[in-house]
């Protein structure tokens, strides 16, 4: 990510509110090196295959907090954390180390380790042996999405979508409260809605401090990836 992307992601942000800190999760791992070996028991066929990498996990001390969309993160549950693919998103994880598999939602933002693709809930490490080791190779394969998945997985842009509506009216009602946010029209399975976002963030941990302020003055949102660069 080029420097000048961070400072006028940092600038939009000042100029509706001071800027506040937000600490950055780290996955738990261990120094080991996962095995490259192959899995016998791989779903059939690449079709849905989106991604392989290394996988980590994150526990005990993020259990309760806040996740990147809203929710509690429940360390026993079947969730995970991706940099881009959208809320929501379901995604079967399989261990190339032992071919086990666990289907996760992805509900929370990261790995900040560059060298990582995924960060497992503890349950979601734990159905696929991956809590002893910390680490493991892995294929993410895409189950569904309520959004288009991005075409680069690695960097995305994000916004803080504050509202969806069924009329434009209300939409605009609701963006009119808040100063440089939008309206955007958007159809899914069918169905058009009218979204208010605000603000366009090359760094999540900028678009979360963002989200954080806004609910400080009353407007509760969540951050979403919208875009690739």
């Amino acid at each position: 990510m080029t420097s000048y992307k961070r400072v006028l992601g940092i600038a939009t942000l000042l100029l509706i509110f001071s800027a506040c800190g937000v600490s950055n999760r780290t996955a738990t791992n261990n120094t080991s090196t996962p095995s490259s070996r192959t899995s016998p028991d791989a779903p059939s066929g690449d079709i849905n295959a989106i991604e392989t990498g290394v996988a980590s996990w994150y526990g005990p001390d993020f259990h309760g907090r806040d996740t990147a969309n809203g929710e509690k993160y429940n360390m026993n549950g079947l969730t995970a954390a991706h940099r881009t693919l959208p809320f929501n998103t379901e995604v079967l994880v399989e261990n190339l180390d032992n071919g086990k598999t666990v289907q996760v939602r992805i509900n929370d933002r990261g790995p900040y380790a560059k060298d990582r693709i995924i960060d497992l809930s503890k349950g979601a490490a734990e159905k696929v042996d991956m809590i002893g080791p910390g680490t493991a190779r892995v294929r993410i394969y895409l189950m569904n999405s309520d959004d288009p998945i991005p075409k680069n997985l690695k960097t995305a842009k994000y916004t803080v979508q504050l509202g969806s509506y069924n009329d434009r009216a209300s939409a605009e009602k609701k963006a009119a409260e808040i100063r440089s946010s939008r309206v955007e029209e958007v159809i899914v399975d069918g169905q058009t809605y009218y979204r208010v976002y605000f603000g366009d963030f090359y760094n999540p941990s900028i678009a979360l401090e963002a989200k954080e302020r806004l609910e400080g003055l009353g407007h509760k949102g969540f951050v979403k990836q919208v875009d690739n660069i």
